[in-house]
């Protein structure tokens, strides 16, 4: 993207006499501006130019004509009308004009010459003669000579010559051997020698170099030849003669090839070389030729721009050396150095040339200020004008005219005010005020004369100008694309140029932080000027003592030079802001749309529109607001939050995120805020006021009195009233077209008053100046109050109050709400009325009230003033009127309780009522209003977060409550019950339709400063004597059915005339099936039946119980469950509700485990009981009951109840067979029950302190609280019994309290409350709670130790638990046997004196010893109770079977592996008599079907060796059947005698097809020999050895070794 256009200009003059410029032009024009310049400052970085624009200057026109830019136009240039030649004594010289350099131009005679000859400036040519001073010259950083020279012959007779003439005249302070002087060093420059090559000529045959090669265009050519040896080029003839010869010589020449397509035919030679030397420019070649020109012109130019930036700094730093010297002039020094900045201006440092400004505008203010404390202005930098002419005319002409006439000044000068041409003439402000070239300001600063008023004036237009350049405004972008459009199209016609035109960005975005910079900077030089103009005009007319420069010593003033001097800056203010304004303005800064209205009226225009067109504003009578702006919703207050932000689409406004954007809108609503305040200051002079003087105050008075503090009396500093009313009409010195519009009338300044704050609030909303925002509509609510436009008046103060509530502008927003609330009244808007006017008002009100109070509170230290608040009288009258009109809303008006009121909180704990369940809370209330009413109810609430959902209480009065000013205190009661811990989270108060509510979150922390319920917890207990509820499990439990609940219903001290039960789940998943609900009582008759979970009872005595038993369903396993219970009961005093949730728990409290012993007649089940809690178990009895199919057997049961703990579980043991003929059907009952009687040692503990408890309180004033002190006790027991003191317990059959003596029960009982008659009456919680505690602790010393018996059989703490068992069936059960056969002989006897075989039964073998073994396998089917049965029944099923054993222990022999067969449970036989089949059961094996199959085992090693065991494993079925020869081996394998039965197995299943896969039955096996052992001991009876050494290696000799053996094979060995 091309880099953004700047200002960056220096003059290149070029010489042409050969006119060859139009042939380069084309190539040079569309390769400018350079681009990407680098200069190595002398105090600083590398900077950077990023694009320097070049202005090409002929030579001829350098003196004589005022030129436009040949690329780089200036924004200050003139007039696009205006001639190019057109020279004007009033041209604006802003730094980018050339002054005349070398000999001026002279005319066609002066300068003949032959054709194509050089002209340069001769001796009889007059010289232009330089300035002393040398920041007022303008001179070519660079001379160009542009040269024709066709072949060598011309370059030896003319060429060669005239160049040298040329540099002689116009580069002699460049000659080799010669310095410069200080001032040609200021008009420092380089110069350059251009060789333009035509085609068609000889010079266009030669190569660049002797060196190169010359190709031939043609494309049959394959060999180049070379240029002539002995010859050089003319480019390098050039560079001989003229780039020097010494060690730092710069190369000065470059050559241009001209193509022939760009030469016009008229210009192009006709005669074309004899002699070609094929050589041919290439496009590469001529790109690299420009490219190597370009950065010749940027390195020469940097060049001599470095020799004159260090020749000023070095003369700048010498001037400034002579500050203190006499004759020093800072006007002088001020031409110097701006000198510098000008010069970092033209190549494009625009930001060094601000800083240069910036350090003369401080200098300016230290000369000022040195001459004001020294009163000399000749010994401090030289004086300047006292005044400013054209201030003093315009303030004389002004004065004049406030009295239609002439008036005589001190001069004697007679102001003719006929003539009008003069005063606009000299109105030195117009429409742009600020201005470089308003006058010739450089001129008057070399001169001295000019006043400290322009001085600044420059300045600061210098400094602008800079800026807007630096942040790329439009203004100075549309101008130079204006000049460049303008010369390119003063390129040659029909001429190609060699590279295309430049791009140039047709959108280039400013940067908008300098344009901020910008309105900056004007916010601080509009009050300084201001000022300075105050001075200049009293200084002018002689009523300032010592000048401008003097102090603030003022002589009396006339009132109507006063309001003359007033209309002139305030008029030269706003211009000032109007014209910066206009310049800043970008089309980045999207503001949002105007929130002023379009009027009906088609001839007014429906807005003042921007200051820059500076059009007649008109106003219309009413300004209805757009229609397109939609009013947010209301909040619940009325008013949007304090912290509420205008939306972007309340204004249409799009977000932007660029850099500087915030800060320019921020600026610019600066502006317009000044702009605003000058319009303002006038119109209070014309009685115009913006509203602000009339607002309401609301305050408290003081009677304070204004005292002149001037000396003279306040009648002769009034002026008369014929001149008072003067002034006050009269625009005389108002020059700005749009100030003087609008002070014509009252509507036109109201107008422009509307359209600046509405444009500075717009552009505070882009900058996000919330605070400036709503200060702005605050501003615009007011005035339209003023003018009496209600409903545009009521929208802006609706956005805006809610902003100076939150800001602490209490007395201002309820100022502002009384305004509001006429608005909506005069509107007939009577429920915006109440909810938001009144509401708010009333709200604020009772703030500063509650502020007052607070501030009374603290200790004051001093007589400091304190806060004003608002009046009593001044705010009643409006409680009573909002009553009033809320009666005729339809709907009910929310207005929270603590806008209205302080300090509420309950008076103590609750009381309770005798003889009946309710209780009574006090409320305490501190009005914030002034006004009393009556409140129709007044009530509150309390919840608790419970389990089960929450549990809410409401509380009320009994009737109508009268609130006054100040403390109140309510009685509240509730005839509603629940036990618990509560937090109040709701109070109401209703009076009229107006309903004043407080709420909180349960659980919320109370912050001590919150007004609101410091403690706002309420504690309810029950007493003894009252309702009750009880929740319990049943005491017997079934496994196979719905568990059932119990609910008891206690009436206590209450004669029931009816009531009414509700029981619903508190638990999720738990369903209660009240359709098989059960009254466990005598008078359930009289009850009606129960619909969904509701029972209807009739009279209950006091005293007694309903219990009422329900099965319930669980979705989900959990170990608690909720039920929550609510009655509604009536008695002679009245309707009682009480509500409670219970829980409890239904996990079972023991766990049973069984394992299953199948043998081959008999099955024995061992049940493990154990306890499922820390909690041991007391086993009463057990049974297990039989079924149709089975029978229990059990031994000896215990006499004693059976301790169970968490690690020692009880064990039962049962055998169970199976009854003889029985049949199973699909009736049979095959299920056994097993019942466990046992109770929970928690339990016992629990009602043991329950009734230990209740009994010693019985006799106690604190009877009515023991229903709370058990509860507290459980719940302490629950926590601190561990599994070790349970077990402790149990075995000791005592329970220590010590667990509960290091509890603070003085903390367990916050928020009790006394009956209203018993002996505790009067006490508060805290007392009540200490007895209590004291209690407990006495009761504690007393009982260290309670026994614990053993529970009755028929006690309320055994429970039953039943127990389904089911017997899995087995499909076989296998029996193993592994039997050793008898030795054939006896073991010999001599051998050992004792048996072989242990006392323990043992069998006992010789290690190693062969011995024959028997394994026998046996089968049932008597488990197998499958109904129907399966289909394995009733076929063959085959086994294999393992003998393992561990290979170092037995070797084992015979058939370690094999199969069998097991015959089907049912066969057919052939048909009987009758033709019918019959069909034999078989349930067991017999000795025919079972199999022996011989072993041979011997040990291996000694000790006890277990038997080696047998694994049965079922032969899955194959895809194809076995063959019957198959079956037949394997059978004859196992078991001869079963050759028959095997057959038919395996015929029976043959079958050629494959067969799908059968289910696998269950299959136990029966190891006999598990568990049992044999003795293996080793085959040396006795040992004698020789305790001397003639053994081997010295050891031991064996004499002699018995073996132990049998009878006829036993031996000795003798060594």
């Amino acid at each position: 993207m091309e880099q953004p256009f700047s200002s960056s200009k220096v003059t290149v003059e070029y010489f042409d006499p050969h006119d060859v410029y139009k042939l380069l032009s084309p190539g040079l024009i569309p390769r400018l501006p350079l681009r990407d310049l680098n200069w190595q400052s002398h105090a600083g970085p590398v900077r950077s130019i990023n694009t320097l624009h070049v202005e090409l200057v002929p030579a001829d026109q350098a003196g004589t004509v005022d030129r436009s830019s040949v690329l780089s136009p200036t924004p200050d240039s003139k007039a696009p009308g205006r001639g190019r030649g057109e020279s004007t004594a009033s041209s604006r010289d802003d730094g980018f004009s050339t002054a005349p350099i070398g000999g001026g131009r002279g005319t066609p005679t002066d300068n003949a010459g032959p054709p194509g000859a050089i002209r340069h400036s001769g001796p009889g040519i007059t010289k232009e003669r330089r300035h002393q001073i040398p920041g007022l010259r303008r001179t070519p950083y660079l001379k160009i000579l542009f040269v024709r020279c066709d072949d060598n012959d011309a370059y030896k007779s003319t060429t060669r010559s005239e160049i040298r003439e040329w540099i002689k005249a116009n580069t002699h302070s460049l000659t080799p051997g010669k310095t410069a002087s200080n001032a040609e060093n200021h008009d420092a420059f380089e110069w350059l020698i251009v060789h333009v090559v035509i085609p068609n000529t000889v010079a266009a045959t030669q190569p660049r170099s002797s060196g190169s090669k010359a190709a031939d265009s043609s494309s049959e050519k394959t060999s180049a030849l070379k240029w002539r040896t002995g010859s050089s080029t003319l480019l390098e003839k050039l560079r001989n003669d003229f780039n020097g010869t010494g060690k730092g010589a710069v190369d000065r020449v470059r050559q241009i090839r001209i193509g022939i397509n760009d030469v016009p035919y008229d210009l192009l030679p006709r005669v074309v070389p004899a002699v070609p030397t094929g050589y041919q420019e290439t496009e590469q070649d001529s790109e690299n030729a420009w490219q190597d020109l370009i950065g010749k012109i940027k390195e020469l130019i940097l060049s001599s721009f470095d020799i004159r930036v260090t020749q000023y700094e070095e003369d700048i730093k010498d001037k400034d050396a002579q500050r203190g010297l006499p004759g020093w002039n800072f006007c002088t020094f001020f031409i110097l150095k701006e000198g510098l900045a000008r010069g970092f201006e033209s190549v494009g440092l625009v930001e060094d040339a601000l800083v240069g400004y910036d350090e003369l505008s401080i200098g300016l203010d230290a000369i000022i200020k040195e001459q004001a404390i020294s009163g000399s202005a000749e010994a401090h930098g030289g004086a300047l004008l006292d005044y400013t002419e054209e201030l003093k005319i315009l303030a004389e002409q002004a004065a004049s005219q406030i009295f239609s006439g002439s008036m005589e000044f001190e001069d004697e000068e007679t102001v003719d005010l006929q003539t009008s041409k003069r005063v606009k003439d000299t109105d030195p402000f117009g429409a742009i005020p600020i201005s470089s070239t308003k006058k010739p300001y450089r001129e008057l600063i070399l001169a001295n004369n000019i006043s400290l008023f322009d001085f600044r004036c420059y300045i600061f237009s210098r400094q602008v100008a800079l800026l807007l350049r630096l942040g790329n405004a439009w203004s100075t972008r549309e101008e130079l694309l204006a000049k460049l459009k303008e010369q390119q199209d003063m390129a040659p016609r029909g001429v190609a140029p060699r590279a295309p035109p430049p791009k140039q960005a047709s959108d280039e975005s400013e940067n908008l932080s300098q344009l901020a910079e910008i309105c900056r900077r004007t916010l601080e030089f509009v009050p300084a000027v201001s000022m300075l103009i105050r001075k200049d005009i009293l200084a002018a007319l002689g009523l300032v003592k010592g000048g401008v420069g003097a102090g603030d010593d003022f002589q009396k003033i006339d009132p109507v030079l006063a309001e003359v001097i007033d209309n002139i800056v305030a008029s030269f203010a706003f211009s000032v802001a109007q014209q910066i304004l206009a310049q800043t303005s970008t089309k980045s800064l999207q503001i949002p749309a105007p929130m002023l209205a379009t009027s009906g009226d088609s001839e007014h225009k429906s807005a003042i529109p921007e200051p820059k067109t500076m059009m007649h504003p008109a106003r219309s009578s009413s300004i209805p607001l757009r229609q397109s702006i939609q009013r947010p919703p209301p909040s619940p207050v009325g008013f949007p939050g304090p912290g509420r932000k205008d939306s972007v689409g309340e204004y249409g406004m799009a977000q932007f995120l660029k850099t500087g954007l915030e800060e320019l809108a921020a600026t610019r609503a600066e502006l317009y805020t000044l702009s605003r305040n000058v319009l303002e200051e006038c119109g209070k002079r014309r009685g115009w006021t913006n509203g602000w003087a009339a607002v309401p105050i609301v305050g408290e008075s003081t009677d304070l009195q204004e005292i002149s503090l001037d000396d003279e009396p306040s009648s002769e500093a009034k002026p008369s009233t014929e001149v008072g009313s003067d002034l006050q009409a009269s625009v005389a010195g108002v020059g700005n077209e749009l100030l003087r519009t609008a002070l014509d009338n009252k509507d036109d300044f109201y107008r422009l008053y509307e359209t600046l704050t509405d444009k500075a609030m717009r552009h505070y909303s882009v900058a996000k100046y919330d605070h400036s925002v709503q200060a702005t509509k605050a501003d615009l609510a007011v005035l339209k109050f003023h003018l009496s436009e209600y409903k545009e008046a009521e929208y802006y103060f609706y956005n805006t109050i809610p902003f100076f509530g939150g800001c602490s502008w209490s007395l201002l927003e309820l100022s502002m709400l009384v305004m509001y609330a006429r608005c909506l009244k005069e509107l007939g808007r009577q429920e915006d009325y109440v909810t938001k006017a009144l509401r708010q008002l009333l709200t604020k009100a009772a703030a500063a009230e509650r502020d007052r109070l607070q501030q009374k509170s603290k200790i004051r230290i001093g007589n400091g003033a304190g806060a004003q608040y608002p009046e009593n009288s001044a705010i009643s009258g409006f409680l009573a009127d909002m009553l009033t009109v809320s009666a005729t809303l339809e709907k009910e008006v929310k207005i929270p309780l603590t806008n209205f009121f302080g300090e509420v909180e309950l008076d103590g704990p609750p009381t309770y009522d005798d003889d009946q369940d309710s209780f009574s809370l006090s409320l305490k209330l501190r009005s914030l209003l002034v006004d009393e009413f009556d409140a129709e109810s007044v009530c509150l609430r309390i919840s608790s977060p419970g389990f089960g959902g929450n549990k809410e209480i409401w509380v009320q009065a009994k009737g109508p409550v009268t609130i006054k000013p100040g403390r109140n205190k309510v009685p509240l009661q509730s005839y509603m019950l629940m036990p618990g811990n509560y937090e109040v989270d709701q109070i109401r108060i209703k009076s009229s339709n107006i309903l004043l509510h407080f709420e909180r979150e349960l659980g919320q922390v109370v912050e001590k400063p919150f007004p609101v319920l410091q403690n706002p917890v309420v504690t309810l207990y029950q007493r003894t004597s009252s309702l009750d509820v009880r929740l319990s499990s049943s005491k017997d439990i079934r496994l196979d059915t719905n568990n059932m609940l119990e609910v008891e219903v206690m009436t206590g001290w209450n004669d029931i005339t009816s009531a009414e039960v509700k029981i619903k789940s508190a638990t999720g998943g738990l369903r209660l099936l009240m359709g098989d609900a059960v009254i466990l009582d005598e008078s359930a008759a009289k009850s009606k039946k129960a619909e969904g979970g509701t029972f209807t009872f009739g009279a209950i005595t006091r005293d007694s119980s309903v219990k009422i038993s329900f099965p319930f369903k669980m979705e989900q396993d959990v170990l608690h469950v909720a039920v929550k219970v609510e009655v509604t009961y009536s008695t002679d005093k009245g309707t009682f509700t009480f509500f409670k949730t219970s829980s409890v728990s239904i996990a079972l409290a023991l766990g049973v485990n069984v394992q299953d012993v199948f043998k081959h007649k008999a099955l024995f089940s061992r049940f493990t009981v154990s306890t499922a809690s820390p909690s041991p178990l007391r086993l009463y009895k057990s049974e297990l009951i039989p079924s149709e199919l089975f029978e229990s057997h059990y031994g000896i049961p215990p006499s004693d109840p059976v301790a169970i703990f968490p690690k020692q579980p009880a064990s039962l043991l049962y055998k169970i067979t199976k009854k003889p003929g029985v049949t199973i059907g699909p009736n049979t009952k095959k299920t056994l029950y097993l019942k466990l009687w046992y109770s929970v040692l928690q339990d016992e503990i629990e009602d043991l302190l329950d009734k230990t408890l209740t009994k010693d309180l019985a006799d106690t004033p604190l009877r009515q609280y023991s229903k709370l002190i058990v509860y507290k006790v459980l719940a302490w027991s629950q926590k601190r019994l561990t599994a070790y003191e349970l077990e402790k317990c149990t075995l000791l059959g005592e329970l220590s309290t010590s667990f509960l003596s290091d509890v603070n029960w003085a903390t367990q009982f916050p928020g009790i409350g006394p009956t209203s008659s018993s002996s505790l009456k009067g006490e508060d919680s805290h007392q009540i709670a200490a007895q209590l505690a004291a209690f407990l602790r006495s009761w504690l010393l007393a009982n260290p130790v309670l026994p614990l018996s053993v529970p009755n059989h028929d006690s309320s703490l055994i429970s039953t638990i039943l127990i389904p068992v089911d017997i899995p069936p087995i499909t076989i059960v296998h029996t193993t046997d592994i039997v050793f056969q008898q030795p054939p002989l006896p073991i010999n006897s001599n051998s050992t004196s004792t048996s072989l075989d242990d006392v323990q039964g043992h069998p006992t073998f010789i290690i190693n010893q062969q011995l024959p073994a028997t394994l026998r396998l046996k089968w049932t089917r008597i488990w197998d109770t499958v109904f129907p049965a399966s289909p394995q029944r009733s076929e063959d099923l085959e086994f294999s079977y393992e003998i393992n054993a561990p290979p170092d222990t037995w070797l084992v022999g015979g058939r370690r592996k094999g199969h069998f067969v097991i015959p089907a449970a049912t066969t057919s036989n052939p048909t009987d008599q009758d033709g019918e089949k019959k069909s034999s059961t078989r349930e067991s094996s017999t000795p025919q079907t079972e199999a022996d199959i011989p072993l041979l085992l011997i040990p291996l090693r000694e000790g006890y060796l277990p038997y080696p065991s047998v694994d049965i494993k079922q032969v899955k079925a194959t895809a194809v059947s076995a063959t019957a020869s198959h079956s037949s081996s394997s059978s004859s394998s196992t078991s001869p005698t079963r050759n028959n039965e095997g057959q038919q197995a395996g015929g029976a299943v043959q079958q050629p097809q494959p067969q799908p896969q059968q289910p696998q039955g269950h299959y136990e096996t029966d190891n006999k020999n598990l568990g049992e052992v044999v003795q293996v001991i080793s085959d040396r009876a006795r040992v004698t050895l020789s305790l001397d050494a003639s053994g081997p290696a010295g050891g031991p000799l064996v004499l002699e070794c018995e073996r132990v053996g049998l009878e006829g094979e036993g031996g000795r060995v003798v060594a």
